[in-house]
């Protein structure tokens, strides 16, 4: 989604500006190239070098400067720029950007950018509930500019309140809204991630090692393309992706029993949760005891199968699946395509060194209703989710995979 964009991230002046170091990296990351403008009260918080190694170049620092005025820096920047992002942005900044006051790099550049300007306010919570603060958030909203709502936390000052620079990740992801296509506006996309657990008793279940990273970041690309997303999540140490409903489960009955009644009018399904086959026939109200047996024998009870039933449903809506395995790739994925009446099924070994559970990285083979097969190289979860996406719209228009 960022990949070759060129975005120009302004610093201000505040303890927040050290998260702007950690933006930079993620950005690098995924694939912009970055330039950062620094005003001098930043440079109290922040040393521009830190910017420099991050970002693989120079850091823009003052208006009047003979080398980088050789192209009129502030006009360069503000042409080059495909989003303008000012994290952190303090009181003054919004203020003076909304009284047209341009006195130095960073604010000549915000006003002759013609590109997307985005704009993460984080200051005191008494700032930025003040009246004339509000004032101004709302005149810039009215401009066009994009503002961030502050977190709600404890602050370096000691306050708690609103008023917190959002998590970087947090930026990343509203930086791809901003920037990617709005090709899935109107649909409603059903994704479900993450393990279930089963309870043996109240300590003890069966699980198994899905992390839900595969989930998440598909959920994350629609609701960044305009899809409205529900997320339905087993239990899982990850935040929910910005602008998307996340429903929070634990087994796999609860599961099914929240999918069966989110999916109605949904567009698009995407069933990524490594939901478990059986639970045991009873659950032990007490914790279990190892006793003097030299072994134990748990019976289990066979789990709806989400998967089958979303098949069997009327509607045309695209359903795709997930098929994790340790051999015969081809073979159980097509068998599960057929028997679960998908239009595509995502096949991944796990055997494969970058693909499968708790990796940032997928190595997968798509195989379609029509029969048609496509390999796909190892590329990150978030790419890969796009890519799935771009497959599934295709699919939803033309109905083949050609």
């Amino acid at each position: 989604m960022l990949e070759g964009k060129e975005i120009v991230l302004g610093v201000c002046g505040g303890i927040a500006a050290y998260k702007a170091a950690e933006l930079v990296r993620l950005y690098v990351k995924a694939g912009a190239r970055v330039s950062v403008v620094m005003t001098a009260a930043a440079r109290e918080f922040v040393t521009p070098l830190t910017f420099q190694a991050l970002s693989g170049r120079p850091v823009f620092l003052e208006l009047f400067n003979l080398v980088q005025e050789q192209q009129i820096g502030h006009i360069s920047l503000a042409d080059r720029a495909d989003l303008l992002v000012v994290a952190p942005a303090t009181a003054n900044l919004l203020g003076k950007m909304v009284a047209g006051i341009a006195d130095d790099l960073l604010t000549t550049t915000a006003m002759a950018c013609k590109a997307p300007r985005l704009l993460v306010p984080a200051m005191n919570s008494n700032m930025w509930e003040d009246p004339i603060c509000r004032r101004n958030v709302a005149q810039l909203r009215e401009f066009g500019v994009q503002i961030m709502e502050p977190a709600t936390g404890m602050l370096a000052c000691g306050w708690e309140g609103q008023g917190k620079m959002p998590e970087p990740q947090a930026i990343l992801d509203l930086t791809r809204s901003l920037l990617g296509p709005r090709d899935l506006v109107g649909e409603t996309l059903l994704v479900t991630a993450g393990p279930t657990r089963e309870e043996l008793d109240p300590m003890r279940f069966l699980s198994n090692h899905s992390t839900g990273r595969m989930g998440y970041a598909i959920a994350r690309a629609a609701a960044e393309r305009g899809a409205r997303v529900r997320l339905v999540s087993g239990p899982v140490e990850r935040p929910a992706p910005a602008g998307v409903e996340l429903h929070c489960v634990i087994s796999a009955r609860e599961m099914h029993a929240r999918v069966m009644a989110l999916v109605k009018d949904c567009s698009m399904v995407f069933k990524t949760a490594a939901v478990a086959d059986f639970r045991p026939a009873f659950r032990h109200p007490q914790k279990l005891k190892k006793g003097q047996e030299p072994s134990l024998v748990l019976e289990l009870r066979r789990n709806p199968d989400i998967l089958a039933e979303l098949g069997r449903l009327p509607g045309d809506r695209l359903l795709v699946g997930f098929a994790a395995e340790t051999e015969h790739l081809g073979e159980h994925a097509r068998r599960k395509l057929e028997e679960k009446n998908l239009d595509l099924i995502v096949a991944n070994d796990l055997t494969v060194e970058g693909a499968g559970f708790g990796v940032e990285t997928n190595v997968v083979r798509l195989i379609y209703r029509d029969g048609t097969e496509e390999e796909l190289p190892q590329m990150s979860k978030d790419q890969l989710a796009h890519q799935l996406l771009d497959r599934a719209l295709k699919l939803g228009k033309t109905g083949t995979s050609q």
